[in-house]
């Protein structure tokens, strides 16, 4: 492909006659690339729920832990992902993280087929899976440049949403790919469950590998570096010195936080709470509606304005999550799962309008990207703490309900923090 040399979207003959295909080409290469880095990071939130099952002996502080470290990685690596894009440029950087995903996907297929592999393997492994979790604050800065301030709430949208469904695909996918054989003995040989099934349970981290190389050739000859776009660390550093960067990250912590937390909580937490519940079967809807509707929720808010959808829609969380603890005191499943899918849908659509407010918060674009790549770098800490959370709840109380709780507080703050500084009649920023 050209190089591009004159990038100008907010001039709408540019973007007419030129720039909108550059970006819509760039986006739906980023999107792929973003969904791959997305099922890398979850892959533990499958495999942790049926090692045990395999001939591992982890306990279930353990097996939450797993499911948590990449979490933990992940959000660590996105503060410095934030920052990466306008240093090495959009599509030198895609390139890069993309090919670490195989690391944790080559090096998770190998261990689990030894059952003597040990748990801090186990956690190396889980935590390199972080390498996915990193990807996304460079994606959405990367795209955040192509796309004119009144169409970025869609273009992030998408990029995000579609690249959301990376969790629910490694949940939906892995328990098909795992009962067959279809890499043959490169792959490895089969492990036996306790009822005398075969499993491939390797198959759930080799099944990214040959996507994750054909997105790599993708990136590199259709994948764009945009000019004027370079930033040293020092200048877009200017944002941890704003105050509306910190009350915009409390709130993605609240939305994206509860997604990818639930997300990698769900399945162990079936499995904990209704044992006589086949958790895998049912695992990959919360993620896959929370992940579908974030689209919606950008263009609804480059609509009608994103702090009034992210005001209502945290009062429709909270109530689900009221709805959670009563169905789950009461052990009703079907009750309990229709309640945790409305909670994902929540979390979905304030994902999509909180990401929309920001870009009319702050005006220049490069702070703009840069509050988007911190936002989501300490937003996705709840992929660790979320599951962390449940454990000590659990294991303390004997139930979840103790952790629900606190996460109602959690989203009753954000609620008057939404209302007080961005939707109410006199707020200090009408976004």
């Amino acid at each position: 492909m050209p190089r591009i040399t004159r990038w100008e979207p907010e001039d709408e003959q540019f973007w007419k006659t030129e720039g909108k295909r550059h970006a819509s080409r760039n986006l739906w290469i980023s999107v792929p690339a973003l969904l791959l880095a997305f099922a890398v990071w979850q892959i533990w939130s499958v495999t942790a729920a049926s090692l045990n099952d395999i001939g591992f002996s982890f306990t279930n502080s353990q097996l939450f832990t797993l499911a948590a470290l990449p979490g933990l990685t992940g959000a660590t690596l996105r503060i410095f992902y934030t920052f990466v894009v306008p240093l090495f440029g959009g599509k030198n950087w895609t390139i890069f993280s993309t090919a670490t995903l195989l690391i944790p996907a080559i090096g998770i297929g190998i261990a689990v087929q030894n059952p003597e592999t040990s748990f801090l393997t186990m956690a190396i492994l889980a935590a390199l899976c972080g390498l996915g979790g990193g990807n996304f604050a460079s994606s959405m800065a990367n795209i955040s440049f192509f796309y004119p301030r009144k169409a970025k709430g869609t273009a992030l949208g998408i990029n995000a949403g579609i690249g959301n469904l990376g969790v629910s695909a490694v949940q939906f996918l892995a328990p098909l790919v795992v009962t067959v054989g279809i890499f043959g003995a490169v792959a490895g040989n089969p492990q036996i469950l306790p009822d005398g099934t075969q499993v491939w349970l390797q198959n759930a981290a080799f099944i990214w590998v040959i996507p994750i190389i054909l997105t790599l050739i993708a990136a590199f000859f259709w994948m764009d570096n945009l000019p004027g776009t370079k930033a040293s660390v020092k200048e877009q550093a200017v944002i941890l010195k704003k105050k509306h960067t910190w009350v915009m990250t409390w709130l993605y912590v609240m939305c994206f936080g509860s997604f990818i937390g639930y997300s990698a909580a769900f399945p162990l937490l079936m499995r904990t709470e209704f044992p006589e519940v086949n958790a895998v079967q049912y695992a990959f809807l919360g993620p896959l509606v929370g992940a579908l509707i974030r689209p919606v929720g950008g263009w609804i808010s480059d609509k009608i304005g994103g702090a009034v959808v992210t005001f209502w829609d945290i009062i429709i969380m909270i109530l689900a999550t009221i709805g959670v603890i009563y169905y789950y005191n009461v052990g009703n499943f079907t009750g309990f799962l229709i309640m945790f899918l409305i909670l994902f849908v929540t979390t979905g659509i304030a994902n999509g309008s909180t990401f929309r407010m920001i870009p009319y918060i702050f005006d220049n674009q490069k702070e703009a990207a840069a509050v988007i790549g911190w936002t989501s770098a300490i937003g996705a800490y709840g992929a660790f703490i979320i599951p962390k959370v449940f454990g000590w709840s659990i294991d303390t109380t004997g139930t979840a309900n103790l952790a629900l709780y606190i996460f109602i507080a959690y989203y009753a703050i954000s609620l008057a923090i939404t209302w007080y500084y961005y939707s109410r009649k006199n707020a200090e920023v009408k976004c």
